[in-house]
């Protein structure tokens, strides 16, 4: 049976401070991803019931199982959402991905777009980013990377293109909870 390794997920802002960690999440082995995850080299990580530390200090359990998705030199990273009504994408306009040993990082821009089940997309967020554009003095360089960051991650989700698709992430899931001994279900 394959072997998920437990990584820490930190979200940034611009200025360094911590936004919010994500204690356990389980990497999915290459041996399972498929092919267009493997093809980009995508991290593919899920978790369930992990504590989560906000920036306050504040400490809370995620309810929701996630699925999330972290794509080199891409400025966007994908969380997709088991929820009763179907998969919903909640994905973050933020740097590309840094790995350091079982770590994950990236800055978190505000920006976000969230396709629902049904097939919806919107994107939120937008008078925060405007705020902290102007709060943290985002550069030029910055701000041309998030818009295209947008753009692309938009693109993506038009075109139907990984990471979205509800099989995969919930075929991913199946194999994260037999690899714990908790049964099949999703």
């Amino acid at each position: 049976m394959a072997t998920f390794t437990s990584y820490i997920i930190k979200s940034f802002k611009h200025d360094g401070h911590l936004h919010r960690m994500w204690l356990e999440n389980g990497l999915v082995p290459e041996s399972l991803l498929y092919e267009p995850h493997k093809a980009e080299s995508m991290l593919v990580l899920i978790n369930c019931q992990t504590k989560i530390i906000e920036a306050d200090g504040k400490q809370w359990v995620s309810r929701i199982p996630g699925v999330s998705f972290f794509i080199p030199n891409q400025w966007f990273n994908v969380v997709a959402l088991l929820e009763e009504t179907g998969v919903r994408y909640y994905c973050n306009v933020a740097s590309p991905p840094y790995v350091n040993g079982n770590v994950i990082t990236y800055i978190d821009y505000d920006l976000d777009v969230i396709r629902m089940p049904g097939g919806s997309v919107h994107v939120v967020n937008q008078e925060e980013y405007e705020r902290h554009k102007i709060s943290y003095r985002y550069s030029e360089i910055v701000e041309k990377k998030v818009a295209q960051g947008l753009k692309d991650l938009q693109d993506r989700i038009s075109e139907g293109k990984a990471p979205f698709c509800d099989e995969w992430v919930l075929d991913y899931y199946r194999h994260w909870v037999q690899s714990r001994g908790e049964g099949t279900e999703a």
